[in-house]
């Protein structure tokens, strides 16, 4: 099971249940209510995938928790943890065959979207009112689909969801209970669907095929001012909230060798590595000086347009790991990048790539605003593939933590900016 999922669930939560409160789970007629952390791990063809999703408020009463757990569940205490691994289809709806078919080219509705023509790529995923009235499919239904595969005049659509064919190993830490005041209505939440759908699983290829990102300009951006203009003036802001910071930085602590050298590409005056960590030097690479010199964990700084000059001002093999947080989706030329990175890290060295769903408008690539959250980790994945030079390769995400009281953002967003990252480790 997964062996990172104590470390970044270490978070607490607001104790605002009463004084009096259950010592382990029970299903009674006081509605027993809890709140859960899920790891769902599985594997493709080419990566190892972590998927977390934290249930703040279940009702033990109503909610459905997957059958096959749910007795090592039952009676525990807060911080117990149940493991399970679940056949291809034991979780979910399993794969059929029926649920993929062939549809001519002319019933995509390409024109779904007033003014941006949308034209269907291979493995990639589309809201299935892109094929309404086919195949009893709605016209309003956004639940995605894949496009399997394109041909001159075919289309092959699959509406299974992705997991629906892996084996999938599940992890539930019990973080807090308590016995519930009188509730009035309520919807029913399937814990199995909650963790599975419309998401997780769209990260891999579809049959081992690569995903066809690269057509349509998607490097491409809104802004046709130059970087060095738009990254002249400094922005000391924080661009996730501290819980998703707290998050990339647990991450960090596992993955980043102590001790070693590290270059934070792309960086700015936050770099998330936990000043605890023990690194023996951080160099940090970015567009700004006033930022790059107002971060505290810099042994020496540079400033560097990545998409001016995808080559990196170092020696071959000269860092233990190369992070890259919260700007991926401004690079203009990936594979440039990635391919150097591999360059001057040391052989076995991790690259460590983290995001959210914020950036600056401006400035990020076309095809990543036209994604779906869980397709953007399978784009970065492709940047790994490309040439070969990483292996042992993971994504990862978090999501449904609370936001912070604090945070700008706490009286629209409850949630906390949800975290993704992919790595991998030179070859």
């Amino acid at each position: 099971m997964n062996d990172i999922t104590e470390a970044l669930l270490g978070f607490e939560l607001d104790d605002d249940h009463g004084a009096a409160q259950p010592r382990s789970l029970e299903r009674t007629d006081g509605h027993a209510m809890c709140a859960m952390a899920f790891s769902l791990e599985w594997r493709c063809r080419h990566a190892r995938h972590t998927d977390q999703r934290v249930a703040p408020k279940l009702n033990l009463w109503r909610d459905i928790l997957p059958f096959q757990i749910e007795p090592d569940l039952m009676d525990k205490p807060v911080e117990h943890v149940a493991n399970h691994r679940f056949a291809p289809g034991e979780l979910i709806v399993p794969y059929q065959s029926d649920c993929c078919f062939n549809l001519g080219q002319r019933a995509f509705h390409r024109r779904l979207r007033k003014n941006h023509p949308v034209e269907p790529r291979a493995g990639r995923f589309y809201p299935r009112a892109f094929i309404g009235g086919s195949k009893g499919i709605y016209p309003e239904e956004i639940l995605p689909f894949r496009v399997g595969s394109v041909s001159e005049d075919m289309l092959c659509c699959d509406l299974n969801n992705p997991l629906s064919d892996k084996q999938l190993d599940l992890s539930v830490r019990i973080l807090d209970i308590w016995e519930a005041g009188e509730e009035h209505g309520g919807s029913c939440n399937d814990v199995a669907e909650m963790i599975t759908h419309n998401g997780p699983g769209m990260q891999a290829r579809w049959r081992g095929h690569a995903t066809d990102f690269w057509q349509d300009l998607p490097f491409a951006r809104i802004a046709g001012e130059a970087d060095g203009a738009f990254y002249a003036m400094s922005r000391m802001v924080s661009h996730v909230d501290s819980t998703a910071s707290a998050q990339m930085g647990h991450l960090y602590q596992r993955l980043l060798p102590p001790g070693g050298r590290i270059l934070d590409l792309m960086a700015s005056w936050e770099s998330h590595v936990p000043r605890e960590h023990g690194c023996g030097e951080i160099v940090g690479l970015g567009m700004n000086a006033e930022e790059l010199g107002a971060n505290p964990l810099f042994a020496e700084h540079r400033v560097h347009d990545l998409n001016l000059d995808p080559t990196l001002p170092y020696g071959d093999t000269e860092f233990d790991a190369v992070i890259c947080s919260l700007s991926v989706e401004y690079l203009t030329k990936p594979f440039d990048v990635f391919a150097d990175v591999a360059r001057v890290l040391k052989p076995g060295g991790p690259f460590v790539v983290t995001f959210s769903d914020r950036w600056f408008p401006p400035k990020v690539i076309r095809i990543w605003e036209e994604l779906h959250a869980f397709e953007r980790p399978g784009l970065v994945l492709e940047y790994f593939l490309r040439d070969g030079l990483f292996d042992a390769l993971e994504t990862w995400s978090m999501r449904g933590l609370p936001r912070p009281a604090d945070d700008t953002y706490a009286d629209r967003r409850a949630q906390s900016d949800p975290v993704f990252a992919v790595w991998g480790r030179r070859t």
